[in-house]
């Protein structure tokens, strides 16, 4: 008997502890609890769906109801205390945000991984006691510090918009997303948060991150408005979006975080942003910084870029093979811009925009395509000897290669070491070599073509150029070197060449006028000297090999007799032999006309034919010489001579340099831009080294006709600075007279060259009523009345150059070009 009653005893105990009520502090609380069901959100039970907790309608909450919920959705309920919670032991997530509560007793809740008791009053709250803890949301409170301690399955923490003046995230083994922006913190320390993705610390007051490097799975940081000096990301290889404005870093080094695509530091103390090699980076803002330059060429991703309000800002290098969006207002001192020429026009736009007058804008900050780029490169190689090209033979200088994509075409002439190197994009290019005197020599390969970045850069192919044949043609120049000037020592330098195939000895002549300049020297000297008429011999000239004198005049000052004044012309020929036998006799006589000048502008371009050109020249070469001098205070580290030519008057494919000062390429694109290269030229400033020139020839069109006019002018560009803009070069087409009928029919004139005696032939009966000899300037030089018997005509007298021979007859008049020797 006594043992059944202490077995329904004990079956009471039970029933009473099952069926135990549970007591709750707050109305508020128990009333949000007992209306949970199956159509609103409050109450989840162990399998994740929606249901209700006061099963049996009691209108009480018993501890097996409590025990069957998984998650309690308690936000914007106005509930001041909770207590009732820790009945709720396998609760896994609990949402009290925007309630009223002031404390948080949770330790019960072992099970439990995810809190939000956010826009709360809580100042105080541990949470160490549950480990399986997944994701913390407590922000917009009044939190002043927090236990995470063992939290080591933790994987998400937001604690913004508190006043955490400590946070301590050691034993965080599993955080990956961390905000606790908006709070009070000087430090933070990361050590061991090795898989953290995601730091948002914005808005405090942090000096310095200890053991970023322990986090090198980090991709997106939000550190703004902070007290840094510098941030470590040596380690953050994955570093994808960094938002660091409004602190005062001094130095960024992102070399290591390569794929990050969004970098903003906006308002610091940065000078230098340092990256290695290319970057992937799309945005970056660089404003209110103190920067002087600003260097975007390795960001072959960008799109847009801000660099406003940096007051010391002189220099921005843009140029990166993209066309992003920049802004730089706001930067008083910015003085140069590098920039693709593909968004010229788009920079040009903000420099109005920004009502910018001063600033320079080009892409000669380097010499290769913004962006990406690969290289073609090799040799170009004379076999004048006919036994294959081999490290004994001499380079071929200045050889022409038009380069072509399939849609863009260009061409790059190589400097005269027969060295070339060609920088282009992505894709297949194709290669050509184009020579002056196509006939003249052979070349292999023809042309070839290389795809980028299928085959590897640099791609290396050399051309072998060996003779055609024998085809002798010499070819002279005579180049100003140093203006005429009344009084003043003038310098000339004749330029030769060998533009055959074979091996050529003979003379170089200079002819001039004695009576208003006087010899001074010559550089070689020369082997004889008449008064008028310099000779210099000259033996053994190889294909392709050039040579030069230089010979320096006095000419007459206004004082002297016959005076010379500005404005007065200066009349040169030049001669080189053998004239007998050459291919192309026209070019081996040189007329220079030259313009006495008082003080002169260093930077000038001149037409060496003159202002005023016979019409034989039509569709022929004609020569420019650009000068330009260093007046400034410290070397020309590269200049560029950018040329825009005029396609209605030149042939651009006919252009050939002829000589530089300096080594330089050439480069042609854009249809008419030439830019003649001078890289590392260093030019110094001291006025007797501080000179430079280059010379090309260009033929005129044949559709031009007399009285056409052509001009020309260039830009010169000296490292960073603004151009200069040379004077235009203007010439005429004028005729000697109009034919009247066929010089051929009727007369043939021999020898021509001539050295002494012109010989008159003619074919059929026709009076000859007078015959005048002009020169290239159309000024008559010799006069013949009452010629009809007339049939030699000495021209020793002559100076060496281009002539015209006019027949004035009782069927009208007719002209015939000779050259004396």
């Amino acid at each position: 008997m006594k043992k059944f009653y202490f077995l329904l005893f004990a079956l009471f105990l039970i029933t009473g502890a099952n069926a135990q009520i549970i007591e709750f502090k707050s109305a508020t609380f128990k009333a949000r609890l007992l209306i949970a069901n199956t159509d609103n959100d409050i109450a989840k039970d162990l399998n994740g769906d929606f249901c209700k907790i006061d099963v049996n309608n009691d209108n009480e909450i018993q501890l097996e109801e409590a025990l069957k919920i998984g998650a309690l959705d308690l936000k914007s309920t106005p509930i001041e205390d909770i207590s009732g919670i820790e009945f709720f032991t396998n609760l896994k997530r609990l949402n009290c945000w925007n309630t009223k509560i002031s404390t948080l007793n949770i330790s019960a809740l072992k099970e439990l991984k995810y809190l939000d008791c956010a826009w709360n009053s809580i100042k105080t709250l541990d949470v160490s006691s549950l480990k399986n803890l997944e994701t913390l949301v407590c922000t917009q409170g009044y939190l002043t510090s927090i236990n995470l301690t063992g939290l080591d399955k933790l994987h998400h923490l937001h604690l913004d918009g508190n006043a955490l003046e400590d946070l301590n995230l050691s034993g965080l083994v599993s955080l990956k997303y961390i905000d606790c922006g908006y709070n009070r913190l000087t430090k933070l320390d990361l050590s061991g948060i090795s898989k953290l993705e995601d730091l948002i610390c914005n808005d405090n007051k942090i000096t310095n991150f200890t053991n970023l490097a322990d986090c090198p799975e980090i991709t997106r940081m939000w550190v703004q408005q902070n007290e840094l000096t510098s941030i470590d990301f040596s380690k953050c290889t994955k570093l994808k979006d960094l938002w660091a404005d409004d602190n005062k870093l001094v130095t960024i080094d992102l070399t290591v975080p390569k794929d990050i695509g969004n970098a903003s530091f906006g308002n610091n103390n940065l000078s230098s942003v340092k990256v290695d090699g290319y970057s992937n980076i799309k945005f970056i803002r660089l404003s209110n910084n103190n920067f002087t330059t600003i260097d975007l060429s390795p960001f072959i991703q960008i799109n847009d870029v801000e660099c406003s309000n940096n007051s010391e800002l002189t220099m921005i290098f843009a140029k990166n093979g993209r066309n992003e969006g920049i802004s730089f207002e706001g930067c008083p001192k910015l003085k140069y811009i590098c920039n693709d020429d593909i968004k010229n026009s788009v920079v040009e736009w903000y420099l109005k925009y920004y009502n910018y007058t001063n600033i320079s804008l080009n892409s000669y900050c380097t010499f290769e395509p913004g962006g990406v780029f690969y290289t073609i490169q090799g040799k170009t190689i004379l076999d004048s000897n006919s036994d294959g090209c081999d490290a004994s033979d001499l380079g071929y200088s200045n050889l022409n290669f038009s380069i072509s994509n399939g849609t863009t075409k260009g061409n790059l002439i190589s400097n005269s070491s027969g060295n070339y190197s060609i920088a282009v994009g992505e894709g297949t290019h194709t290669i050509t070599p184009i020579l002056e005197n196509k006939n003249y020599f052979n070349v292999s390969p023809t042309s070839f073509n290389v795809t980028f970045p299928t085959q590897a850069s640099p791609f290396t192919q050399d051309f072998c150029i060996t003779p055609n044949g024998a085809h002798p043609d010499l070819e002279v120049t005579l180049l100003p070197i140093i203006p005429a000037r009344p009084g003043f020592d003038a310098t000339y330098k004749i330029i030769y060449k060998n533009k055959g195939t074979n091996v050529q000895s003979g003379l170089v002549n200079l002819s001039f006028n004695d009576a208003v300049l006087d010899y001074i020297t010559a550089i070689p000297t020369v082997n004889s000297q008449v008064t008028d008429k310099l000779s210099w011999d000259y033996s053994n000239l190889q294909p392709f090999e050039t040579r030069e004198i230089v010979v320096t005049f006095n000419v007459n000052s206004p004082m002297e007799t016959p005076a010379v004044n500005i404005g007065d012309r200066l009349s040169f020929n030049a001669l080189i032999n053998p004239v007998s036998g050459d291919e192309k006799p026209v070019d081996n006589s040189f007329a220079l006309r030259q313009s006495v000048v008082g003080s002169y502008d260093p930077n000038d371009k001149t037409c060496l034919e003159g202002d005023v050109i016979t019409p034989s020249l039509i569709g022929e070469y004609v020569h420019y010489l650009i000068r330009f001098e260093n007046t400034g205070t410290y070397p020309a580290q590269n200049i560029v001579v950018k040329d825009l030519i005029d396609l209605t008057k030149f042939d651009i494919s006919s252009l050939v340099p002829t000589k530089g000062s300096h080594e330089f390429v050439t480069k042609i694109s854009d249809g008419n831009k030439v830019e003649f290269i001078f890289e590392n030229i260093n030019l110094p400033f001291n006025d007797a080294n501080n000179d430079g020139y280059i010379a090309f020839k260009i033929k005129t069109l044949p559709t031009l006709v007399v009285g056409d006019t052509f001009q020309n002018e260039a830009n010169i560009y000296f490292d960073y600075n603004f151009p200069i803009l040379t004077n235009k070069a203007t010439s005429t087409f004028k005729t000697l007279g109009t034919s009247d009928f066929n010089f051929s029919t009727y007369f043939n004139i021999y020898p021509n060259p001539v050295n002494e005696i012109l010989n008159i032939n003619s074919k059929h009966s026709i009076e000859v009523q007078s015959i005048a000899i002009y020169d290239i300037l159309g000024q008559m030089v010799i006069v013949v009345p009452n010629a009809n018997s007339v049939s030699k005509i000495d021209v020793s007298k002559l100076a060496t150059g281009k002539y015209f021979l006019k027949m004035n007859t009782e069927k009208g008049s007719s002209n015939m070009k000779f050259i004396k020797k």
